[in-house]
């Protein structure tokens, strides 16, 4: 067994290995999906289910502690790491789990200006889709606020569970409001561009696409299976931002075709 737990004082330490990492987060996964965690945290039985998931996969017992301590430890990858990856000249390596840089030169700028991510030139972090997909929505709309994709999956809820039957299907309109927000950001984008061009005033060009409104977008694509997402992320992230708005502005039931060309074109 991998795993080995040491005691310094009346404190338990627990080494986590792959294989635990992966047992946790697939069932934070699943429960996320489901809307299992609010603004407190994760809902009770989240913990018992990954306790016993880890237990029955890995046979290491490990405690509520355990898993909120190691949940830090994921929040703090994905937020060091997603603010590296919003800058010009970074991309994700999927194939070795770590930040992928254009040049010395560009992360040498970046690390001195942020002295705390320096560990992260070679650090390697497995599951970082996992880790996207459960801590996008905190730090992009702060502690446990809801996507467009997740208050439509409430309405679909609340409708299928309403006995009123003469109430009037609104679940279209709610579907695309993450779409509607990207288009929305992206209007704005091109504006604050165009009038800083009007004027003489210098001016800074507008930050890379946050890569949690990457992945949203490429959620909300029907039948993209996990690995042609994946690849479309990490494309999407290491290319221009024109790449991205090309996407945006497809028909939906044409983005998933237009990717998987663009991948085996790259």
């Amino acid at each position: 067994m991998a795993e080995h737990k040491a005691k310094k004082g009346s404190r338990t330490y627990l080494t986590w290995t792959d294989a635990m990492d992966l047992a946790l987060l697939e069932v934070l996964v699943e429960h996320h999906n489901n809307g299992d965690r609010g603004q407190n945290g994760w809902k009770p039985h989240v913990y018992n289910a990954a306790i016993r998931n880890v237990k029955e996969k890995c046979n290491v017992d490990i405690t509520k502690e355990n898993i909120s301590s190691r949940c830090k430890t994921f929040d703090k990858h994905y937020e060091i790491i997603s603010k590296i990856l919003s800058q010009s000249g970074f991309g994700w390596d999927w194939e070795n789990n770590r930040l992928s840089m254009d040049s010395e030169d560009v992360w040498d700028r970046y690390v001195e200006a942020n002295k705390g991510a320096a560990c992260y030139k070679t650090k390697v972090v497995k599951n970082w889709d996992s880790i996207c997909t459960i801590y996008s929505k905190d730090h992009a709309n702060g502690e446990g606020a809801k996507t467009g994709t997740e208050s439509a999956q409430d309405l679909v809820h609340d409708t299928t569970t309403d006995g009123n039957d003469d109430s009037p299907p609104m679940l279209a309109p709610k579907k695309h409001r993450t779409g509607d927000a990207i288009v929305g950001m992206l209007t704005e984008m091109k504006t604050s561009f165009q009038e800083a061009m009007q004027s003489n005033a210098p001016f800074e060009l507008p930050k890379k696409i946050a890569p949690s409104i990457i992945f949203a977008a490429l959620k909300e694509i029907p039948d993209l299976a996990r690995g042609d997402m994946l690849r479309s992320y990490g494309m999407l992230l290491s290319r221009d931002d024109r790449i991205f708005e090309a996407l945006m502005e497809l028909p939906m039931e044409m983005r998933k075709y237009w990717l998987l060309f663009e991948n085996d074109r790259k």
